[in-house]
């Protein structure tokens, strides 16, 4: 099972997280972002604990843990994405 994926994404406050089947849908300050999540991964919202939980159903497939960890760091620069936006910095010397 992948480490990365075992964390649970943390939901900040202002931020929506919608599931509707395979599809996830978060909403921001920044905008609006949605994703299709690979069927053999699941998805869990729990809205009491502000988290989003991703499950590997088949954890002896080597595909499946790949995706886990994937689909884990996909959401969470979602999760990035509507809260901070995004910047490049650059350094000129």
């Amino acid at each position: 099972m992948s480490r990365i994926g075992k964390k649970p994404v943390e939901i900040p406050t202002g931020v929506t997280v919608e599931q509707k089947g395979v599809k996830i849908k978060v909403t921001g300050p920044q905008g609006t972002l949605e994703m299709q999540c690979h069927p053999q991964i699941k998805v869990t919202i729990d809205k009491a604990d502000a988290k989003i939980v991703v499950e590997n159903d088949n954890p002896q497939d080597r595909r499946c843990k790949q995706l886990h960890g994937t689909m884990r760091a996909l959401i969470a620069n979602m999760v990035a994405g509507v809260t901070k936006g995004f910047e490049r910095k650059m350094e000129i010397y």
